[in-house]
């Protein structure tokens, strides 16, 4: 199953003074390292972090030229160890890759073998990338608010819910018997938020303009926030006593103005969720879950298909928040 061409395809994101821009080249093969594997890639998936990368965000890409795609799913082509064997099927998300290491926007990436989780029997290679980093950061969200809280316990809100993390969290708590309140600052997007799970929508506005009290009337009995700022605030102002709320994202806001009185007063517990450098026994753990009792069955149907020559039209429109659902890169035949 090696491979028999010397090249391969990849979108390439290349600077000239501090200028962006991208194309797809032939990229040539690197030698293996002692700790890597090769990869032929299937599918890759758009994030925020790849679209960033591809717009020059040195937060998040130091050096260029670079490829983003912090998502891959594919077949081993070669490995320098005996943990993985030719033809396994695997995921690759999050840890560097994307970022400053050459990602999923190929044909092939080659990674340390440590960044590898086989796919599990009962899911498929675009299952897994429908879900990505966004599946895997809503299935650890899940995971810790679900330790915690019951179904029983009351209304579960989801913020940003129409983007990757939010609408996959809408669905898999929606299959775990919970009551969905989604956060949406896209009113014509209510009937896809009730299609995925949702029993309530809320407009963003409506959030962001709670009462500036340091607490509110208890609403939520737990919350998965996407976004942070003004709407974490209100939501942690707005969570019940002894409940809980996880956070993953900053696109709001890194900031937030709070009082203590939430926690100290009502037990509210702020859980934060790093999909990077989750520890991979728990990474196993998550998506074999995805890949079973929390699969939704509506899971496809949150995203949308594109090609190589597409991304860079998607990036654009990911960073103007005009996407919805997954947009899932598919690269072999």
């Amino acid at each position: 199953m090696k491979q028999n061409n010397t090249t391969f395809k990849a979108f390439r994101v290349d600077e000239q003074d501090g200028n962006y821009s991208s194309s797809i080249k032939q990229m040539e093969f690197e030698a293996l390292k002692s700790n890597e594997v090769l990869v032929k890639v299937h599918y890759s998936s758009l994030n925020y972090k790849d679209a960033l990368s591809a717009s020059g965000n040195k937060g998040v890409t130091r050096n260029y030229p670079h490829t983003p795609g912090i998502d891959a799913v594919g077949t081993i082509e070669k490995s320098n160890n005996d943990l993985f064997t030719i033809g396994e099927k695997v995921i690759v998300t999050s840890y560097d890759l994307g970022m400053n290491t050459d990602g999923g926007f190929a044909e092939y990436i080659q990674i340390p073998y440590e960044w590898v989780v086989r796919l599990p029997e009962k899911m498929t290679m675009k299952e897994a990338m429908v879900y990505g980093t966004a599946g895997l950061t809503a299935g650890m969200s899940v995971l810790r608010l679900t330790e915690l809280i019951k179904p029983d316990y009351g209304k579960i809100v989801v913020s940003g819910a129409t983007g990757g993390v939010g609408a996959l969290s809408v669905s898999i708590l929606s299959k775990l018997g919970y009551s969905v309140v989604a956060i949406t600052g896209k009113a014509t997007e209510r009937d896809y938020l009730i299609n995925l799970g949702a029993v309530e929508v809320l407009l963003r506005s409506e959030v962001e303009n709670f009462s500036k009290k340091p607490l509110l009337k208890p609403l939520f009995a737990g919350a998965i926030d996407t976004v942070g700022g003004v709407i974490l605030e209100n939501i942690i102002k707005s969570t019940a006593p002894i409940g809980v709320v996880t956070c993953c994202g900053n696109v709001a806001s890194a900031k937030l103005d709070l009082t203590v009185f939430p926690f100290i007063l009502r037990g509210v517990t702020l859980i934060g969720i790093d999909s990077q450098n989750y520890p991979m026994k728990y990474r196993e753990v998550v998506w074999n879950k995805l890949a079973q009792e929390w699969k939704p069955e509506q899971l496809e149907s949150t995203c949308y298909e594109i090609k190589l020559e597409d991304i860079q039209e998607k990036i654009e429109l990911m960073l103007q928040g005009k996407l919805k659902g997954r947009t899932i890169l598919t690269l072999a035949d």
